[in-house]
């Protein structure tokens, strides 16, 4: 019930004060001739006092390979503006406003270690303005702090990552920075994190002279102190070492006449091995699943071994191809042949994949056997056909003996040349990386089933050594 009577009571007082066209009219007597570049202090020679706090809502992250602190944090400024004072009595009661920060001066405090892009990291909201000058700052902002993070203890470590604030201008004689609460920031509202523990946040005033400037400069410093929660980390990290220490360990329980001890320990070196082994053929694996027909050519003793060999003895097949012994060695005879008829044959039989044999006996000329009753025109159009197709000798025979429909068809013949091999290339490129890849499992197949033989192998040979395997 307290909360809805205030807010009566707030919309009572509203109404009798008839606030609107009084806030108006004082907003125009006040900043009619406000200077925002003046320093709002009766006496030029006295500093103007800024009280300055912070609020910590949330740690977002901590980078600890860039050194990098973010956090969620609404500033709290506050100060006197003697250039903003009113007698709410003459205005209808108005006793506050909210004016933009862009038309009133604001002491330019800015996070001296800003990580962040923009540097400030700050929203610009309204500053409330009382009428007794009191002016109320509250910008909130997610700030990237630098903050040197020691990790000499991880992962019991604590770090204290400083957010040192000050006036970027003014010098302590002109702007004092006071520290609002002695004990430090507001932590009444942070929001726990999952992986940092917050232990505290206290702050401090520090007056420093530089080497640049004979004035004194002010700045708050707030340290916000933090420790790494160690229950993940112990679960998933130390206890497991723990447990591998402790089996190395247990080596030395045995009795020095059992002979244990040495195939104890061979056996921890068989398992390490093992593992640094599969390490390495994986980096092999993904080699070869990689591979390219622009960067890689495969070697034949590899399309042997992985790509017919191998695949056999491990029952291992492809889409669409079975893989025996029987169609290995088909498959090695064909290409055998297949290399023999390239050979002997022209480059235009190859390219059109046609049979080149009437190259050898050309047609008699006046001869009309090889065309059939098609008549003697045609037999000698299929005569011309037959002759542009032979290789020119000279660029003479080209050029001169050859008509203008012989040039035409050696072009089509030249475009038909570029076209097949374009597309040859492309089937064998698709085709090879095809073979990559299939190469690949094969190898990935080949260590599982070799590595889950020497475990067993390693496994069984360490047991079977032992003098009692079961006690009856």
């Amino acid at each position: 019930m307290a909360p809805m009577l205030a807010a009566l009571a707030l919309l009572a007082l509203i109404s009798v004060s008839e606030q609107g066209p009084h806030e108006k009219r004082l907003l125009n007597s006040l900043l009619n001739s406000y200077n925002t570049l003046e320093r709002p202090v009766a006496n030029e020679s006295e500093p103007l006092e800024v009280k300055f706090g912070l609020t910590l809502q949330q740690i977002i992250d901590v980078d600890e390979k860039n050194q990098i602190l973010t956090t969620n944090v609404w500033l709290n400024l506050e100060w006197n503006d003697y250039n903003l004072r009113w007698n709410d009595s003459d205005y209808g009661g108005v006793k506050d406003l909210r004016i933009t920060p862009n038309k009133l001066w604001k002491p330019d405090v800015l996070m001296y270690n800003s990580a962040d892009e923009g540097f400030d990291g700050t929203y610009q909201t309204n500053v409330v303005v009382r009428n007794n000058g009191s002016c109320l700052y509250v910008p909130p902002g997610i700030f990237k702090s630098t903050c040197k993070i020691d990790i000499t203890w991880f992962p019991f470590d604590d770090q204290h990552c400083d957010m040192k604030f000050g006036s970027w201008t003014y010098d302590g004689n002109q702007l004092d920075l006071v520290l609002k609460d002695e004990a430090g920031g507001d932590l009444s509202d942070f929001i726990t994190n999952g992986e940092w523990y917050l232990i505290g946040m206290p702050g401090k005033k520090n007056t420093i002279t530089y080497a640049c400037c004979p004035e004194p400069y002010v700045d708050v410093t707030f340290t916000i102190m933090i420790r790494r929660r160690t229950l993940y980390y112990f679960f998933n990290l130390i206890v497991p070492c723990v447990l591998i220490s402790s089996m190395a360990l247990l080596g030395f329980t045995l009795p020095p006449d059992s002979g244990e001890k040495l195939t104890l320990g061979t056996y921890f070196n068989c398992i390490m091995f093992m593992v640094a082994s599969s390490v390495v053929l994986t980096v092999v694996v993904l080699n070869y699943h990689h591979r390219t027909a622009d960067i890689h050519e495969m070697p034949q003793w590899i399309k042997t071994v992985f790509l017919q060999w191998l695949p056999w003895i491990l029952r291992m097949s492809r889409p669409g191809k079975k893989i025996t012994r029987k169609t290995i060695m088909m498959s090695n005879r064909m290409r055998e042949l297949e290399l023999k008829e390239r050979s002997s044959k022209s480059l235009l039989a190859n390219v059109l994949d046609i049979d080149d044999d009437f190259r050898h006996v050309p047609p008699p000329p006046n001869s009309t056997a090889s065309t059939g009753n098609l008549g003697p025109g045609c037999s000698i159009f299929r005569t011309d056909f037959r002759r542009s197709f032979v290789r020119p000798s000279t660029m003479e025979d080209v050029g001169g003996g050859l008509g203008s429909h012989h040039r035409e068809l050696h072009l089509i013949l030249r475009e038909l040349q570029f076209i097949t091999a374009r597309m040859k290339k492309a089937d064998e490129e698709a085709e090879l990386i095809s073979d990559w890849k299939f190469a690949a499992m094969v190898v990935d197949r080949f260590c599982l089933f070799v590595f889950t033989l020497f475990t067993i192998i390693a496994t069984v040979a360490v047991l079977l050594s032992a003098p009692h395997i079961i006690v009856q």
